[in-house]
């Protein structure tokens, strides 16, 4: 596993939002306060120890991006209260970014290796919880293949920027609640997109994740009901690390939960709440 010092700067050379990861980042013509969010907005959230995040999909399961999984875990947050783990199921497809690769990127100022890398990767990781939780209702998985052009709202804690001057080095890795909105520009298998655009294209709330953020959804509205369609892995659109990250016409790429289902189904199957009645 990567030292936690290397983690850190790949994600400020903006390709990788990796366990030190990435929080919603917003227009730079509208207030913060319109992006701020109350926590009973989605009280599904988790919050991983230290940084990054995960959704309650069933009563005794969370699903998170693999790499926010850094060492043992305990325990986790849900609407403030410690939640015990049971255990940790990692996707058999997931692989680190190797650290020799991270180095060979820093030294050429050039991510073309590992975005390729990451592309190629199944960062999903499931979570036991010891107990179900009561007192909050899981999320339903968005199970279709219509994400493509979608309008999807991101959440997320932590460090934040506007898109002319990225993430902001003295802002918490974990702190306010926010969301954005943005629209899901490409579709590949086991990921969705969007990109962080300015001017007429944009959402009137339009942002990006950043630092803070991996694991955090990425969510489908469905007949008014909000559906948990992705979970933030990594950010991309230009393998330049001399330019900063999270400005506009940068791309994050998301975990896309309709691929997965049958994986996600395949492990609770033994459990007693079952996934399909969550969909």
């Amino acid at each position: 596993m990567f030292r936690p010092s290397i983690w850190l700067l790949v994600g400020a050379c903006a390709f990788f939002m990796c366990s030190a990861a990435w929080a919603v980042v917003i227009r730079h013509d509208k207030p913060d306060e319109r992006y701020q969010a109350d926590e009973g907005m989605f009280p599904q959230l988790a919050d991983m120890p230290g940084v990054g995040h995960g959704a309650l999909i069933a009563p005794q399961w969370v699903v998170t991006a693999a790499h926010t999984i850094q060492g043992e875990i305990k325990e986790i947050m849900i609407a403030g209260q410690a939640r015990k783990v049971e255990r940790v199921i990692i996707h058999p497809g997931y692989r680190g970014l190797p650290e020799i690769m991270v180095e060979r990127a820093l030294a050429a100022n050039d991510a073309t290796e590992a975005m390729e890398f990451l592309a190629a990767n199944h960062d999903i990781a499931l979570i036991r919880l010891s107990d179900p939780v009561s007192d909050v209702e899981p999320v339903g998985i968005y199970t279709g293949q219509g994400e493509m052009g979608r309008t999807v709202q991101l959440l997320g804690k932590g460090a934040t920027g506007t898109g002319l001057t990225g993430v902001l080095p003295d802002s918490p890795q974990r702190g306010t609640l926010r969301r954005a909105f943005n629209r899901i520009s490409k579709v590949d298998d086991r990921w969705i997109a969007y990109t962080f655009d300015k001017g007429r294209r944009a959402h009137r709330l339009e942002g990006m994740s950043g630092s803070g953020d991996s694991g955090g959804p990425v969510l489908i509205k469905v007949k008014g009901r909000w559906m948990l369609a992705g979970l933030t892995s990594w950010q991309g659109g230009n393998p330049d690390l001399r330019l900063p990250a999270s400005v506009y016409g940068q791309q994050t790429y998301s975990v896309r939960l309709s691929f997965y289902v049958d994986w996600i189904e395949e492990i609770l199957s033994d459990s007693a709440e079952g996934l399909r009645e969550s969909l």
